[in-house]
């Protein structure tokens, strides 16, 4: 089963202790390509030096609303025009933890947003009980791709994010006892969602309290499956497609030289 792991922080330091054997378990596993995605200065660092060691391996630039007053647009400028950086992220509204003023939060969104606009880069969006407020700013700013990253609204703000032209992400938290996700799953057509581990944190059953790792993306795709009543693969299927297409992927080089040079 060929899967694509759309939001990973392999970069943090709960992976210190085995993170390239892990990464190669990963790809050895049928994992093909991994976004790894920061939310501040150090991660837009750490993830885009891990980016450039691994083929199959993307980063993202942007400052979560938590660290909102940190945001330093300069940075996100320079890191936008990498190559291996396919989207500004994770980026949005917190108003859960409330680590950042409510104020800053918005400002630093609607930047960041515009950012994404100008240099024609998909958003990954972090929305906690703002989900309305998401909404606005992405539609003010004019953002036509977005994806809410690990959803968490109910079945209208579902249809809502659709109906603008958005994507919505699973985390393995559709595994829970408690999530009230099953009407959304059902919802969301087979070529407007994509799958991720948000690792290390967010392990699918039955896995809670464990590590979480790209090498359980296999769980999140099975719940899917089992709501949707189609099988894993074409779970897998569709959202790496889907990604595939969203975060625009280059042409992976060893595979197009190889395909060049068939008879």
């Amino acid at each position: 089963m060929k899967l694509f792991e759309t939001h990973a922080h392999l970069d943090l330091p709960d992976f210190d202790s085995d993170r390239e054997s892990l990464i190669n378990k990963c790809f050895a596993s049928g994992i093909e390509y991994i976004i790894n995605v920061s939310y501040n200065k150090e991660t837009a660092l750490s993830s885009l030096e891990l980016a450039k060691k691994h083929l199959h391996i993307f980063a993202t630039v942007g400052f979560h609303p938590h660290d909102a007053v940190d945001f330093d647009a300069e940075l996100v400028k320079k890191h936008a025009r990498e190559k291996k950086v396919l989207a500004i992220g994770e980026i949005g509204l917190d108003f859960f933890r409330n680590l950042s003023p409510y104020p800053v939060q918005r400002e630093v969104f609607a930047n960041q947003a515009h950012l994404a606009v100008e240099y024609d880069l998909p958003v990954v969006v972090h929305d906690r009980q703002a989900h309305q407020e998401c909404y606005n700013i992405l539609r003010q700013e004019n953002v036509k791709e977005a994806v809410f990253h690990c959803f968490s609204g109910d079945i209208v703000f579902a249809q809502q994010v659709l109906d603008a032209g958005w994507m919505i992400s699973f985390t393995g938290s559709i595994t829970y006892a408690n999530s009230h996700l099953d009407n959304v799953v059902r919802l969301v057509p087979m070529d407007r969602f994509m799958i991720e581990t948000d690792c290390p944190y967010l392990p699918p059953h039955p896995h809670r309290g464990q590590r979480n790792s790209p090498l359980l993306l296999h769980l999140v795709a099975e719940k899917i499956a089992e709501i949707k009543g189609i099988t894993p693969k074409e779970v897998a299927e569709a959202s790496y497609n889907n990604a595939m297409q969203f975060f625009r992927v280059p042409p992976d080089p060893v595979k197009h030289h190889k395909a060049g040079h068939k008879k």
